[in-house]
C-alpha cells in the first residue's frame, strides 16, 4: 500500500523545507532507516531518514525546490502500483494503493506544479527555492549551466544566494536546459520560474509565458544582468584562465574570499563535486602551497581588488547589490524597532577586581575565560533574580522564561548570526567560555544546527573588542531585552574621595517598554553590576 512522506518540520521555527539532494531516485528499493534526502532550512541541511519500506514510487519535491511543511515528499509503496490518478491531480489518500494520488499534490504549493499537467513529456519546470524559513526572494550569483547544455541528474545548475548563505543548487533531472527564467546577478521572489529542463529541441515558448501568467513573479530579463552582475563577478575574473585553458569551478563565496585575500584560484586545488573550489578550500590555502606561482598571485592579487582612481573634483558613487542575510537583516531590525517600544539604560561598572579575578581564572592549565564570559554569567545569574527581564512580548500576555538561554551575537561574514547558549545559568565560567568559542567558531564557518540559534530569552552584544565604549543595540526579537557590552576603559576615578587610575566598562540595556518598566531595568542593571564587580560570587 503506498504510503505519503511528507516534507518534515525540522525546527520549531521552520514553515517550508528545501530538498538540497534526494540521495534515492525513483524505482529505487527504499529500507527503514535508508536517508531519502537532505532538506535544507534557513540554518542547516539535514539528513531525512525513511521510516517506511518498499519502493520509491514518486518525488513530489525536486531538488533545489521548496514545499510548505507537511506537502508531499513523495511516495512509497509496492512496485509497479498504478499512479496516473494522482498525476491527473486526483486525491491519494494514504490507504490507496493503487492511486497514490499524493504524487502531484506535493506539486501543489509549488508555483511551478500547477502547469504540470499541461508540460509536454519529460519536460521539467524549476522554480527558485526556498532556502531559508525567512527567504522571501534569493539571486542566482552564478549559472554553471546555459540554454542548450545538457543537464545530468545531480549536476549543479546554478549558485543561490539567501538571506544565510550562497548554496549550490542540483538538478534532480536530466534533459537539456531548454530556458532561463532568471539571469546572473537577478533578484526574484521564491517561486518564480528559474528554468525549465527537458528533451533537447522541445517548444517551451509557451509554458514560460503561461507560468508567468500564472501570477508568479519572474525576475527581469537578461538586459538587467549588466546591472546587477558586478557586485557579483568581480572575483571571477582571476579564474578565466586557467594555465590548460579549462575552465575553474569555484562558488561565489570562494570566489569572494579568494578574491578578498588576493589568491588566484588556479593555484587552489578544489575539495568539492567535480573538483570544484569551495569556502574551505580557500580559507586552507597557504601561499607556500604557490610558490611557484608568486607572479600570477601577484598579479591576480592586483585585479582582484583594483583601486578605483577618481580624479579631484569628480563625483563618484559605486552601488554594491544587497545580500539576502542583508535584507533580512533590515527587516528584522526594522520590524522590532518599529513594533517594540525601546528604550535605553546605561551603568558604568568598574573592572578592576573583575580583571584580577579574571588573570587567577585563566592561570588553571587549559583554562581561558574572556571578560565577555564572565558578563555572560553575570547575565545569566541577574536574570534568575530578575525574570521579568527575562520576558517576552504576546498580544494577550507576557510570558515570563524562568528557564535562560542567553544569544550572543556573533558578526560573520555577511551580516549576523545570534547562537545560543542554553541553560547558561547551569554553565560553569570555563563551560560558557568554551561554549561561546566553539558556537562563534562553528558560526563563521555557518556549521550551526538550527536548533543551535533557537530558543534565547536573552541576549549579549560585545563590541568592546573593536574599541567601542557605549552603544545600544537593536532588541533581538522575542526577547525583551539585550545587552549592549563597551571597551574597558582605563581612566581617572574617584575611590575613597581620591582621584585614583581605575577600570570601567559602559553597559547598556536596550529594553521593550510593553514588558520591563523602567525600575525593573534599572535593578537588573545594578544586580548585574555587583555580580561583575565582585566576580566571586559568581562562583557561590
Amino acid at each position: 500500500m503506498a504510503i505519503k512522506v511528507t516534507m518534515p518540520r525540522l525546527s520549531d521555527t521552520m514553515t517550508e523545507g528545501t530538498v538540497a539532494t534526494w540521495l534515492k531516485k525513483v524505482g529505487d528499493k527504499i529500507s527503514e532507516g535508508d536517508i531519502l534526502a537532505e532538506i535544507e532550512t534557513d540554518k542547516a541541511t539535514m539528513e531525512f531518514e525513511s521510516f517506511n519500506e518498499g519502493t520509491l514510487l514518486h518525488i513530489g519535491i525536486p531538488e533545489g525546490e521548496t514545499a510548505p511543511v507537511d506537502s508531499l515528499l513523495a511516495i512509497i509503496g509496492d512496485e509497479g502500483e498504478d499512479i496516473s490518478a494522482l498525476l491527473s491531480g486526483g486525491d491519494a489518500p494514504t490507504a490507496a494503493e493503487k492511486p497514490a494520488a499524493t504524487e502531484e499534490k506535493k506539486e501543489e504549493p509549488k508555483a511551478a506544479a500547477k502547469p504540470a499537467a499541461s508540460l509536454p513529456a519529460g519536460v521539467v519546470v524549476v522554480t527558485m527555492p526556498r532556502l531559508s524559513d525567512t527567504m522571501t526572494e534569493g539571486t542566482v550569483a552564478t549559472w554553471l549551466k546555459k540554454v542548450g547544455d545538457a543537464v545530468a541528474e545531480g549536476d549543479i545548475l546554478a549558485e543561490i544566494e539567501t538571506d544565510k548563505a550562497t548554496m549550490e543548487f542540483e538538478s534532480f533531472n536530466e534533459g537539456t536546459l531548454l530556458y532561463i527564467g532568471i539571469e546572473e546577478g537577478n533578484t526574484a521572489p521564491v517561486d518564480s520560474l528559474l528554468a525549465i529542463i527537458g528533451p533537447a529541441g522541445t517548444d517551451i515558448s509557451g509554458i514560460a509565458d503561461n507560468y508567468v501568467a500564472g501570477g508568479a513573479s519572474q525576475a527581469a530579463p537578461a538586459a538587467e544582468e549588466t546591472k546587477a552582475a558586478p557586485a557579483e563577478t568581480a572575483a571571477p575574473v582571476a579564474q578565466e584562465a586557467p594555465a590548460d585553458g579549462g575552465r575553474i569551478i569555484a562558488s561565489p563565496l570562494a570566489k569572494k574570499i579568494a578574491s578578498d585575500k588576493g589568491i588566484q584560484l588556479t593555484q587552489v586545488k578544489g575539495s568539492g563535486e567535480n573538483g570544484r573550489i569551495v569556502k574551505s578550500d580557500i580559507e586552507n590555502f597557504t601561499p607556500a602551497a604557490a610558490a611557484p606561482q608568486a607572479a600570477a598571485s601577484a598579479k591576480t592579487e592586483t585585479a582582484a581588488a583594483p583601486k578605483v582612481f577618481v580624479p579631484a573634483g569628480e563625483v563618484y558613487t559605486e552601488e554594491i547589490k544587497n545580500s539576502q542575510m542583508r535584507k533580512i537583516i533590515a527587516k528584522r531590525l526594522a520590524e522590532s524597532l518599529f513594533t517594540a517600544p525601546h528604550y535605553n539604560l546605561v551603568i558604568e561598572v568598574t573592572m578592576d577586581d573583575a580583571m584580577k579575578s579574571r588573570a587567577t581564572i585563566n592561570s588553571v592549565p587549559d583554562t581561558k575565560v574572556s571578560f565577555n564570559d564572565m558578563v555572560i554569567k553575570a547575565c545569566a545569574l541577574a536574570l534568575k533574580k530578575h525574570p521579568k527581564i527575562n520576558s517576552q512580548w504576546k498580544e494577550d500576555a507576557i510570558i515570563i522564561n524562568h528557564h535562560v538561554n542567553i544569544g550572543v551575537a556573533v558578526a560573520v561574514e555577511d551580516g549576523l548570526v545570534v547562537p545560543v547558549l542554553k541553560f547558561t545559568d547551569a554553565m560553569s565560567l570555563s563551560q560558557i567560555g568554551a561554549s561561546v568559542r566553539d558556537l562563534a567558531g562553528r558560526a563563521k564557518n555557518k556549521k550551526l544546527g538550527p536548533q543551535e540559534m533557537e530558543g534565547s530569552t536573552f541576549t549579549v552584544s560585545n563590541l568592546g573588542m573593536f574599541g567601542i565604549t557605549e552603544f545600544n543595540s537593536i532588541i533581538n526579537q522575542p526577547n525583551s531585552a539585550i545587552l549592549s557590552v563597551g571597551a574597558i576603559v582605563e581612566k581617572p576615578v574617584v575611590k575613597n574621595g581620591q582621584i585614583v587610575v581605575g577600570n570601567t566598562m559602559m553597559l547598556s540595556l536596550a529594553c521593550d517598554h510593553r514588558t520591563i518598566d523602567g525600575a525593573t531595568g534599572a535593578q537588573f542593571l545594578q544586580t548585574l553590576k555587583q555580580y561583575i564587580e565582585n566576580p566571586v560570587t559568581m562562583l557561590a
